[in-house]
């Protein structure tokens, strides 16, 4: 089917935190939000009809977990990424955040180091901050709006940490890794003995005739030190139901992971995520492809209308996420006052690039899987509080 992308959908009481909660994160809801990693479209309608025949059962007890739903991961993974992760060794778990958080709890210690790459996602902050580890950064180096690993730094620093999160694909930069940059940053890892945790939750979202390198893929020896975390939710806009899959390298590991959660009594889907993943990775493709090919024209015209209108913000046209990254230095403005510009003058809801990498200036993060129509709003917008400056 054809799917309407331009279709402006009304939020207002679609208890959405996107829109919900901007007096929380801007102090204004006088702002378009273009900030968290939630997209404005429909789902696909396959995914929808399970939902409703699953609403329509009118039964919703305690969610038996069938065989068939991490084969459905499997054969995701096989048919997009040409990997085949054992079924045996996946579990699941309420996100990829919480995985990763309950990883770097369960495979660390207290006063721990764990290395991250910045600009990297608040989140990766948090989880290792939350059990009291130490963050490690390895700081990615930009040369003429592009960025790159830092490897003498990367291999000073993963000698002294016990995990090494990485984000593949990259958030907020929008990359796509290089295979052969995967597996120096994986063999590194093993010489060392660091733990390797690849956050893959981006992977379905490719553009530019670029493909995904599943970590875990590159080599049996890397597949054996690798946990590896996915999920349908960023890929089909349903972060809302909470769920993903966990991949170990064995069974020990998955067994440590699965009891930590067992401990707490959270162990099966809701209802109505059972029935959504599966019917994302099974039925949900055509729907993937027309949104792939939407958001890749989202890109091109804010990349196109700032070179033309907002020469001083330079935004990068990324080849993974839906998420942009903004120059936005020559505003000449520092954390505070970018934040106030935008929130203020352009008015518009943007992640703050400083929380990405703490000691960053003069970057924004915008959130393009929106209708069209809202990207022009929020360009001129933007346009209009540059020119008044």
């Amino acid at each position: 089917m054809k799917y309407n992308f331009d279709e402006v959908i009304d939020r207002s009481a679609n208890r959405s935190a996107k829109y919900d909660e901007r007096v929380k994160k801007f102090g204004t809801d006088d702002v378009i939000p273009l900030w968290v990693a939630d997209m404005d479209f429909r789902t696909a309608q396959p995914i929808i009809d399970a939902c409703k025949a699953k609403a329509e059962e009118g039964i919703w007890g305690y969610t038996s977990r069938p065989s068939s739903y991490f084969e459905a991961v499997q054969e995701w993974e096989v048919k997009r990424n040409n990997w085949k992760p054992d079924t045996a060794l996946m579990s699941w778990s309420l996100g990829v955040v919480p995985a990763l958080s309950a990883i770097v709890k369960l495979f660390s210690k207290d006063g721990d180091k764990v290395l991250i790459q910045t600009p990297v996602y608040s989140e990766f902050y948090d989880v290792v901050e939350a059990w009291d580890r130490t963050v490690v950064e390895n700081k990615l180096v930009e040369e003429n709006g592009t960025w790159h690993v830092d490897f003498d730094d990367f291999a000073a620093k993963v000698k002294e940490c016990s995990i090494f999160l990485l984000c593949n694909p990259h958030n907020p930069l929008g990359l796509v890794w290089d295979p052969a940059d995967l597996k120096k940053m994986a063999e590194l890892c093993i010489e060392n003995g660091t733990l390797l945790v690849s956050d893959e939750i981006h992977s379905d979202l490719i553009f530019h005739g670029k493909h995904h390198t599943p970590t875990a893929a590159l080599s049996p020896e890397i597949a054996r030190s690798i946990i590896t975390c996915v999920s349908a939710t960023k890929t089909f806009n349903l972060a809302g139901l909470q769920a993903s899959t966990t991949i170990f390298p064995n069974a020990e590991m998955k067994a440590v992971f699965d009891k930590f959660w067992g401990g707490m009594d959270i162990h099966r889907n809701n209802a109505f995520s059972s029935v959504a993943m599966e019917a994302a990775y099974r039925e949900g493709e055509e729907w993937l492809e027309q949104l792939l090919a939407y958001v890749s024209d989202n890109f091109d015209y804010v990349c196109d209308y700032c070179a033309k209108n907002i020469p001083q913000i330079k935004p990068n046209c990324p080849d993974a996420t839906y998420l942009m990254w903004l120059d936005c230095r020559e505003l000449g403005m520092n954390n505070e006052e970018l934040r106030d510009f935008f929130i203020h003058k352009a008015k518009l809801g943007l992640n703050e690039g400083y929380t990405f990498g703490r000691s960053l200036s003069g970057y924004m993060r915008l959130n393009a899987a929106c209708p069209r129509s809202t990207l022009e709003k929020a360009m001129l917008q933007l346009k209009a509080a540059v020119d008044s400056l």
